[in-house]
């Protein structure tokens, strides 16, 4: 089992559980993040980091989120690696709780 960023974590992108993910499993897009899920080792120590909730194990994500298990897979393969925590964009506290919001979604790299 592994885990798996969903919708909520669009333009808020804290990176929280960036900073306690032991293996380095977090990949980054320029408003979104994903997990690898050959790199993640089911630790848990994201998902209470989290202030969004949008972080899930595989086998609880919402059915409404349930192809963000697809997109972490597939965007694992293209983005670069995050191991360090930043700072928010400016208007992360604007989007928490935004739905829906996949829309906004930019799976292009942060530098791109």
């Amino acid at each position: 089992m592994t885990y798996v960023v969903t919708e909520p974590c669009i333009k808020c992108k804290y990176t929280d559980c960036v900073a306690v993910c032991p293996v380095e499993a977090f990949k980054e897009a320029k408003n979104f993040l994903i997990i690898d899920p050959e790199i993640c080792v089911d630790c848990d120590l994201c998902v209470p980091e989290c202030p969004v909730d949008a972080i899930f194990s595989e086998d609880n994500v919402p059915e409404k989120w349930a192809h963000f298990k697809a997109l972490n897979e597939k965007l694992s393969q293209e983005l670069p690696t995050i191991s360090e925590q930043k700072d928010p964009p400016a208007d992360a506290d604007q989007w928490k709780g935004v739905e829906p919001k996949e829309q906004h979604l930019d799976p292009t790299p942060p530098d791109a």
